[in-house]
């Protein structure tokens, strides 16, 4: 089997053309290939929460807008989207919730949050990445968009979109 592929590739290993054998970036330990993402900046509209009558069956989602005004909405979990609009409206809770103790760590470790990227949409599931800069380097961190916004906020980071998610958002 070895050499099949000898056969069909030659000498060419996976590294040679900047990717790792799981054909994602070297940098992307996660193995997803890099691509143009033509992203646009977003920004927070509200946390919004669905009144269905039984408040155990309510869903909570946040709002983004791009320059263009083109808006989607994310769900989010109760807990999270309690997060993001604290955040939004600068309260701090009595205890720390779970992005303020990160934001902390970060911080004493000398790293902040540069950028958070929803960059993917896939099966109704949006995908993000949180941009890391700590000690000269930078590293992309896969996350939850939810917990990536909520991460934004408290860095005061801006939030970005890849302009295919935005279209099929505007499709649905």
């Amino acid at each position: 089997m070895g050499n099949d592929f000898r056969d069909l590739f030659g000498d060419w290993r996976p590294e040679d053309d900047g990717t790792s054998a799981s054909g994602g970036s070297s940098r992307d330990p996660e193995g997803r290939p890099d691509r143009a993402l033509n992203e646009k900046e977003v920004r927070i509209v509200n946390v919004f929460e669905v009144d269905t009558g039984n408040p155990a069956n309510n869903t909570t989602f946040v709002l983004l807008r791009d320059n263009y005004a083109r808006e989607f909405k994310i769900f989010v979990m109760r807990d999270v989207a309690m997060a993001i609009s604290m955040a939004m409206e600068n309260e701090r809770p009595d205890r720390p919730y779970t992005h303020d103790l990160m934001k902390t760590i970060l911080e004493r470790l000398g790293g902040r949050v540069e950028r958070v990227t929803i960059d993917d949409l896939w099966q109704e599931t949006y995908y993000a990445k949180i941009t890391i800069v700590a000690s000269n380097s930078t590293f992309e961190i896969d996350a939850r968009p939810s917990d990536a916004m909520a991460m934004a906020l408290r860095f005061r980071a801006p939030i970005y979109v890849a302009e295919s998610v935005l279209e099929a958002t505007q499709r649905d």
